[in-house]
Formats: structure tokens, sequence, C-alpha cells
């Protein structure tokens, strides 16, 4: 097992399900309560990363944000760095590849909150930012619960878009799915094989965690 793989993959998983509940929990919110009649063009554009190939989206980053970019040359000089091959360009292709994961659960657990609530909480005179964080949230937190579990596993699993932004840097921009993929093509199976069973076991329990959150008979404090 490649302990830096694993490290750089935990914290990039963390890091990028913390920035998405952070990001996600408003446009998720103005999502589930907007009436804006484009408003299913902006669903689009969140959920183009369903079925854009990592690829794609990984080349527009480097040609928007590689060197030669104005973006670029203002993103080294802020910090230090180019945007490509580093642990900055990995964190921000994770965001924008798993924001559907975090913001269609979000949106759906917002969305089947009753209004009835909020709109007493109002009447009350409860602001709109304290209305949500005390009785938005706690009742929809089963499915923001869901879609932070999904955004971690996802982002822990991700090849396609980290292996194009970041390389395979060892220490720096490897994931665990860049070490399985470095195993295999060495011929090194049994060590492929350890990593890939941990994504495996992952994945497995992410989704009974997903599915049993829908399940008051095993979660019952999620029974309305």
């Amino acid at each position: 097992m490649d302990l830096d793989a694993l490290a750089l993959s935990l914290r990039l998983a963390g890091l990028t399900t913390l920035a998405l509940l952070v990001l996600g929990l408003p446009l998720a919110s103005w999502l589930a309560e907007s009436r804006f009649r484009l408003k299913f063009l902006v669903e689009a554009v969140v959920s183009l990363p369903l079925v854009l190939p990592p690829t794609v989206l990984g080349f527009y980053l480097l040609v928007g944000l590689g060197p030669r970019s104005p973006l670029g040359r203002a993103f080294e000089a802020l910090f230090g760095h180019p945007f490509p091959f580093s642990f900055a360009g990995l964190f921000g292709a994770s965001v924008l590849y798993s924001l559907p994961f975090a913001v269609q659960p979000f949106t759906a657990a917002l969305s089947g909150v009753d209004r009835r609530f909020v709109e007493a909480s109002h009447a009350l005179g409860v602001s709109r930012l304290e209305t949500f964080a005390r009785v938005t949230l706690p009742l929809a937190w089963p499915g923001v619960l869901a879609g932070a579990v999904l955004t971690f596993a996802h982002t822990l699993g991700e090849f396609g878009v980290v292996l194009m932004v970041g390389g395979n840097i060892p220490g720096r921009t490897r994931t665990l799915s860049v070490a399985i993929f470095d195993h295999v093509e060495a011929l090194e199976y049994a060590a492929a094989h350890r990593t890939a069973l941990l994504l495996l076991a992952v994945s497995f329990v992410v989704l009974a965690v997903v599915y049993g959150l829908k399940r008051p008979a095993l979660f019952p404090w999620n029974a309305r």
C-alpha cells in the first residue's frame, strides 16, 4: 500500500468535501427555492461533469489555467507555483468534477423540506439565514450527509481528471487511483489488488450508508 498516496487522497477528498459543503449548500438552496425561468441552464451546468469525460474537463482546466494563460500566470504569481502538477490543481479539478455529487443530493434534500415550517419561521421574524441553519438544514440533514459522503468517496476514486491536471508526482499529486494504474503498468498485481480492494470497500460502505439513510428502520432518527 502506498501510504503517501493514501494520505494525499484522504486529504484531497476531505478538503473537496468541505469546500463543496460551503459552496454547494448555498447553490443547492437557490436551486431548491428559485423560480428563475432559466434555472434549468444552471442545473445543466452543475450536472455537466456527470456526462463530460474527465479528460475534457482536465484539458480545459490546463488550457484556462496553464502557465501560458492570463489566469494561469495570475495563479502562479499569487501562489508561487503553477496550477498544473500541484495539489492546488488537484483540489480545483476535484471540486469541479465532484460538484454534481454534492449539489444534486443537497438540492433534493432541501426541496423535500416542508415549506410550512420555513414559512412559520419567517412569520415569527426569524431571518432567512437563521431559518436555514435552525429549521431547513436539520430537516434536510440525511440528504446533506449523503451528498457529503458521496463527494468524499467520488473524490477518493478520481482518476482521469487528477491524472490530467496533477500528473503522477509521488508525495505531491499521486493519488490512490493513479497508484493502481502504476502498479498494473508495472505488472505489480498484488499491490494493485490491495489498493483496489481498499477503494472497493470504501465504495461499498458509502453506498450502504447512502441507502441506509433512506430507511428509517435502520436509522430511526431519520424518520419524520
